[in-house]
């Protein structure tokens, strides 16, 4: 796709919003079964609804009681913020449809990856993070904007949306932006653009701002019932969110309830970690990494690298680095990344890249210790600078 001189949008959502209320409770009961037992492996996927959260898929390792999941499942939602008559995190019905895990899948994750699958990294100079501008603004905002949420009994749920332009293949400014947001019958819609709209401002580059004409606040001009009351929720509905915001290709499996033999969220963690990487040693501008992988097959099917022409080094040098140097089976990837861990609840808002790496090693895919290797090995200074100060 070619960047010269173009718009391209992203989004968020918000903890609230009822898709990611059910990513953040099935990531809630994984981590609660790798508490138990780091082996163990789940694929969970939740429902939620008026008055209902429902827990259904198939899981490997120790017997982790109903009560438990519950109990999880309450804490998940109190977390986040919902007391509301229809979803109450004491009142909610929670309905358990767990059972073991089928022998044939259990078989093909003891030889090597636990299905087959596409998945893609990214990576590019647009912002610190090294993430895209448009998803990387999106969730600024969104997280600007419900940090007042409590105080202007606002959310919890939440949406926004972003438009930038971009000339010579860098964004420049906002063209239209969009936040939709839950709000009391009692405050009306200028007050309510009135509270977020600082946050908004904060939350870009200074000269940003789009025009006042196209900045839209709720729309439809009401938003006071939402939530998992007003529209089903459903794990994995929000991939473009969790990933790079649709700037790239993506290859089609969720993330949240998985554990890391299933290669759609182990490999997109490790293909993030290579592009973040190579970019951040200076080797290209952007960078795209494919992995893909076949039930039961260790190593991988494909690897691929795409640097769009913005690469200093051969891209085939630069893979055959990596795979001297980094063990991309399944095993080896959770090895790499430490990936047997509950670390997951914590990926599931605001997406899984862009963040920083933390001291328990959580976001381990976002880790930069790869890049000093790769400048070494091609004499290219590393730690390069971003475009943007942001």
């Amino acid at each position: 796709m070619s960047l010269r001189k173009n718009l391209i949008t992203s989004e968020s959502v918000a903890a609230g919003h009822p898709d990611k209320v059910a990513d953040q409770i099935s990531d809630a009961v994984l981590d609660e079964y790798l508490l138990t037992d780091p082996f163990s492996r789940t694929a969970i996927e939740t429902l939620v609804t008026k008055d209902n959260v429902i827990i259904a898929g198939e899981v490997f390792g120790p017997n982790v009681a109903n009560s438990t999941i519950e109990n999880v499942v309450r804490n998940t939602i109190k977390d986040i913020g919902y007391e509301h008559d229809g979803f109450h995190w004491g009142e909610v019905g929670v309905n358990m449809l767990l059972h073991e895990q089928s022998n044939d899948i259990a078989i093909g994750v003891d030889q090597g990856a636990g299905d087959q699958g596409i998945m893609y990294g990214y990576a590019t100079i647009e912002t610190k993070s090294l993430m895209p501008a448009p998803i990387f603004y999106a969730h600024s905002i969104l997280k600007n904007v419900m940090s007042v949420v409590k105080e202007a009994k606002l959310g919890p749920d939440a949406k926004s949306q972003i438009t930038l332009a971009y000339e010579s293949n860098l964004p420049v400014r906002a063209e239209s932006i969009i936040v939709s947001i839950q709000h009391p019958e009692d405050l009306d819609q200028l007050k309510v653009k009135e509270i977020i709209y600082p946050y908004v401002v904060s939350s870009l580059p200074k000269g940003w701002m789009c025009a006042e004409e196209n900045f839209f606040v709720n729309p439809t001009g009401r938003f006071v019932i939402g939530g998992p009351v007003s529209d089903c929720g459903l794990t994995g509905r929000k991939i473009m969110v969790d990933t790079y915001g649709g700037y790239i290709p993506h290859g089609g499996g969720a993330f949240s309830g998985k554990d890391a033999t299933k290669v759609d969220r182990s490999a997109a963690y490790m293909a993030r970690y290579l592009a973040k990487n190579i970019v951040f040693a200076n080797l290209a501008e952007r960078c795209l990494v494919q992995l893909s992988y076949a039930i039961g097959v260790s190593k991988p099917t494909s690897f691929y690298i795409d640097t769009f022409g913005t690469n200093k080094v051969d891209e085939e040098r630069i893979k055959k680095l990596i795979e001297s140097n980094i063990d991309l089976s399944t095993r080896g990837i959770i090895k790499h990344l430490s990936l047997s861990r509950p670390i997951y609840k914590r990926t599931a808002c605001y997406g899984h890249f862009g963040k920083e790496s933390e001291e328990d090693d959580g976001f381990s895919w976002e880790n930069l210790n790869l890049s000093l290797d790769l400048s070494r090995e091609f004499s290219v200074q590393s730690n390069r600078k971003v475009s943007l100060d942001c």
